[in-house]
């Protein structure tokens, strides 16, 4: 198998030395896919413009459509003119929504509900690839994974591990929510297996570990993969909630204090697939890579 793979900035450290390693400086309505796509059979395409922790353009969904709806849209329009046959695209649970209720998962056929600019330019991508897929036969396959973990993560979760990492009392002790997380190795598996599965053009899938944690033991699990005690105090969760609320902090309390929970059963009945890495195994690595 011969494998094309297109970054940005710096080459990715540990890059596989089998691919062809090709830089772009950006994705967009512009940019011309066809020289390198020519014989192949197949794309995954994961780059996109993510949450950003301190936005300074003026039309942040402007800005998120650019790259994520028409660059995306560009992509897949080039792949089916040169005779690609399937596309996996990296959605994310955001297009079903940022919370659920207690014992209700997001199912993948659910009505979506995105509310972020990010979660609504992912939304309109997956319409977008739907009507090319209609349009010119092109396999589409779209993932929508909940929080990823492991080695090199950002945002939130890397935040919280240098508070892990310096002893910092946090506290969530007192909380019992249930998010779904994805290892970054069970979620490349699944990849994997969306490229050749007969049955996987044309679906949309929900991902996850398989074991759904809340986030005083995502803390401690993460601090015992670092070699720390975990420090954790009780407050009321609606106490911190309203406190974290009234700090302009809404996402982050919706983030650590509610429920996201997904339905991974049609990815499992579907495409024989399952988590093959505990999410405690993955949080160790995550931790390795970061020490």
């Amino acid at each position: 198998m011969k494998v094309v793979a297109v970054y940005r900035g710096a080459l990715p450290e540990g890059a596989c030395k089998g691919a062809r390693w090709v830089r772009m400086t950006s994705i967009g309505p512009e940019s011309d896919w066809r020289p390198l796509l020519e014989g192949c059979d197949a794309v995954v395409h994961l780059a996109a413009r993510v949450h950003v922790m301190a936005e300074t353009v003026s039309d942040p969904l402007a800005e998120f459509r650019q790259v994520n709806v028409a660059g995306t849209e560009r992509l897949a329009s080039h792949a089916a003119q040169i005779g690609v046959k399937r596309f996996v695209y990296l959605s994310s649970v955001k297009v079903n929504g940022e919370e659920t209720s207690t014992g209700c998962a997001f199912r993948p056929d659910d009505e979506p509900a995105p509310e972020d600019h990010y979660g609504v330019s992912k939304h309109e991508a997956e319409l977008a690839l739907r009507r090319i897929e209609s349009a010119t036969g092109l396999e589409v396959c779209i993932i929508r994974p909940p929080l990823i973990h492991g080695p090199a993560v950002k945002g939130n979760l890397r935040v919280m591990m240098r508070w892990l990492a310096r002893g910092v009392p946090l506290p969530f002790a007192a909380l019992e929510n249930r998010r779904s997380m994805v290892g970054l190795d069970n979620l490349a598996h699944l990849v994997g297996v969306c490229l050749n599965h007969p049955k996987a053009g044309g679906e949309t899938f929900l991902v996850s570990d398989g074991r759904d944690i809340s986030t005083p033991e995502l803390l401690s699990m993460t601090a015992r993969s670092m070699g720390r005690m975990p420090r954790l105090f009780s407050v009321p969760p609606a106490i911190l909630t309203d406190i974290l609320t009234f700090l302009g902090k809404r996402e982050l309390a919706r983030r650590l204090c509610g429920n996201l929970q997904v339905d991974i059963s049609k990815t499992k009945d579907l495409l024989g697939w399952a988590p093959g890495v505990d999410i405690e195994v993955g949080l160790k690595k995550m931790a390795a890579a970061e020490r």
